[in-house]
């Protein structure tokens, strides 16, 4: 018997329906299939793990929605090395790998063996003064706090002062985050199965405005210098607030976030559908 851990995006009834055929599913064939309390849905509170529970012993993880509860279902159970299996219940995503009509087929092959994982890397931030620290699939953003100024940001890399930054934010972000909020402000679009860290500005007020790329194990270190206090946000989540001379520090994580595929997935045909682009050329 093996454990799979359920998350859900708490939208339409579709996801609690898919939810449910997926754990009946997983009930017949004879696995264990639990829901962390935090992420519970009305009618399935049958599957609710003990909260405090970390998974460390899942098999699988089903994450049931768009890339946003994706990024929560790699957060739950990523340090403990579990592969998960994205259920597209939102628009186009970069991240999940199925639809609902063919969870179930999915289900099967991953249980019969057949699967590849694709590895991407996460971005671990800590430091001295903020609540607790963090994993990033996406991006660590620091930036200015709503109506404030540009805050003054100091970077570091290896222990060695680069320069500083006075920008309304710096993003620190994946591979797999260079089609969030790096894309917005103009960052490069990188292939999610490389390894590096994007150090990119955010509407910065100074000459050097470009996008760094950073070798992966490098700590970058991001230090508040002026009197501006910043935000902290790993994948969108808040995690604190950092006043003049605090810090946090940024570096490849232990452990990669680990997307089960059942067939190659071809990042620039997403690109193409994400964006609208042309199929062909386009003749004069």
């Amino acid at each position: 018997m093996s454990r799979v851990v359920l998350v859900a995006h708490p939208g339409a009834d579709e996801v609690a329906e898919t939810v449910a055929v997926a754990a009946k599913w997983l009930t017949a064939a004879g696995h264990d299939p639990v829901m962390p309390a935090t992420a519970a849905l009305d009618g399935l509170g049958g599957l609710l793990g003990d909260p405090d529970d970390t998974f460390a012993d899942a098999a699988l993880a089903l994450s049931f929605g768009g890339d946003g509860t994706m990024l929560r279902t790699l957060d739950l159970v990523s340090d403990n090395a579990t592969p998960v299996i994205g259920v597209n219940l939102g628009t186009l995503g970069y991240l999940t790998e199925v639809e609902p009509d063919g969870m179930v087929v999915a289900l099967e092959r991953f249980f019969a063996g057949d699967f590849a994982v694709e590895e991407r890397m996460r971005v671990q931030v800590s430091g001295p003064t903020i609540r607790t620290g963090g994993t990033a699939t996406n991006d660590v953003v620091l930036e200015r706090t709503p109506g404030a100024p540009t805050v003054n940001l100091g970077i570091s890399l290896d222990g060695s002062y680069f320069t500083n930054y006075p920008a309304d934010g710096l993003i620190v972000a994946t591979p797999t985050g260079s089609t969030a909020y790096n894309l917005s402000v103009r960052g490069p679009i990188v292939d999610p199965r490389h390894r590096a860290m994007l150090l990119t500005p955010v509407s910065p007020h100074i000459l050097f405005d470009r996008c760094l790329v950073i070798e992966p194990e490098t700590e970058v270190r991001l230090e508040v210098i002026g009197r501006v206090p910043a935000t902290v946000s790993v994948d969108g989540q808040k995690l604190g607030e950092l006043s003049r001379g605090e810090w946090v520090s940024c570096t490849a994580a232990p452990e990669p976030a680990r997307l089960v595929v059942f067939d190659r997935r071809d990042f620039h045909h997403i690109l193409k559908q994400k964006f609208g682009l042309a199929d062909r050329a386009s003749q004069d």
